[in-house]
Formats: C-alpha cells, structure tokens, sequence
C-alpha cells in the first residue's frame, strides 16, 4: 500500500459518481480534514469479512471486487466496483462486522473516511442520507435477481450474463470490443457459482459459437447479442 497526498473531495471527480455527490464545500473539506487515501495493488485486501469497520471506502479510480466466503469455503463474488463506489457503509450505519471482503483487481486509488465522520455526515445531510436508501434498494434488487438466476439459469446462461456485466461495469477498451478489465477463470466462477474447470470449458464453448474471443485474462465480446441470447436477459 501506498499513501497518497489527499486531493480535494469537492473537486474529486469520482464524488460525482457517488453518494457523495450531494455535499457541500463545508462538508468536503471535513471529508478532506480526516480522510487517507491509499493506493492498492492487485491482489491486496482492501477490508476484511468478520472484521469490525472503522470507516468507509471511497474508490477514486480502479477495480475492486467484493466478495462473500459460502458454507463450502468457497468465494462467491456479490458485487464488482468502480470509480465513485462507496464500500463499508452498510456495516458501518448497522454496527455489524463487515460481512464481505474486499480485493483489488487492478492497481486502485481508494479513500477511508473514518466512522464518525461517515456517520455525522449522514445524520446532517438529509440528501445523503436518501442516497443511501437508494443504494440499499438497488443492491437489494441485484441480490433477488442473483438469488433468482441460480435457482432457474443454467451455468452457461449466469457465465454470459457475468460477461455483459463486466462489460456494462468496466466498459471497453480503445478496440471497442475487449472489455476492460483481466479477470481469472477463478474469479469469473465465483460470479456465477460453479467450478474453474467448468467456466474454463464453457468459455471455450462461448467462444467456438462466435460469441467471444479469449486471449489471456481479458475477454473479447464478437457478439453481444448472442450473449444476450445465451444469457437470456432481455432490456
């Protein structure tokens, strides 16, 4: 880890893709009077499940994904973050221990606000706080369609629909068909609740049916509506 000389929050451009978004100058130079913010290399934790918080996370640039250990042992990915993500709030406003970990995917920028500051932010700032029901609600509704999609797709149809979502989270890169992030086969069978040698053999399959191409860790979508099709999600 590597600690960065802070920028300003009000003028931080990842606030704007935040819950942040709705405080004042005031209000950010708090932020900035108590935050610390951290580079993070691949493969680092950024918090722990089990653990107690002291704080938020605030990612100002990278990818980070939140994970959650099942009864098997085994790591299950609930959620992929970017720029603008705020990390640890939940455990924070209900006093819990973290219920999830989070790693870095890629080389990250990432800002801790410290508990009292996170939480006296909430009780004065009314549209912070609405930010926050809207938050909930919105993961509320990615885990019921997740809880939904193991018990009625199959593994193929979860795998392509976790490559659209990598590619609806992370975007492309300059060659408008590469998606932009390098994720392991590990990884990608923990978003969809099956084995490496599974999502290794599926993707093989994915990519014999022109659906995609593989080189290395990165993933290339050929034909998105094909995918659209395997996974069966409709707009």
């Amino acid at each position: 880890m590597t600690e960065l000389v802070k920028d300003s929050c009000y003028y931080c451009s990842a606030r704007y893709k935040s819950i942040f978004n709705e405080l004042g100058l005031e209000e950010a130079r708090i932020m900035d009077s108590s935050k610390k913010c951290t580079i993070y290399k691949k493969g680092q934790k950024i918090f722990e499940e089990g653990t107690y918080p002291h704080g938020v996370y605030c990612i100002n640039s990278g990818k980070i994904k939140v994970t959650q250990m099942g009864t098997d042992g085994k790591e299950q990915i609930i959620h992929l973050c970017v720029d603008g993500d705020v990390m640890g709030y939940r455990s924070v406003l209900s006093g819990d221990k973290y219920s999830c970990s989070a790693t870095v995917l890629e080389t990250s920028s990432v800002c801790y606000i410290p508990v009292n500051v996170f939480t006296d932010l909430v009780k004065e700032n009314a549209r912070l706080t609405s930010k926050i029901i809207q938050l909930f609600s919105a993961e509320l509704k990615v885990a019921e369609t997740t809880i939904t999609n193991m018990a009625h797709k199959s593994v193929k149809e979860r795998l392509a629909q976790a490559i659209l979502l990598l590619k609806e989270t992370y975007g492309y890169e300059k060659d408008g068909c590469t998606v932009n992030v390098s994720i392991t086969r590990e990884d990608m069978a923990s978003m969809v609740g099956t084995a490496r040698e599974v999502v290794t053999r599926l993707l093989l399959e994915l990519r014999k049916e022109g659906s995609i191409e593989l080189t290395g860790k990165k993933v290339q979508i050929l034909s998105q509506q094909k995918l659209i099709k395997i996974a069966n999600v409709f707009d």
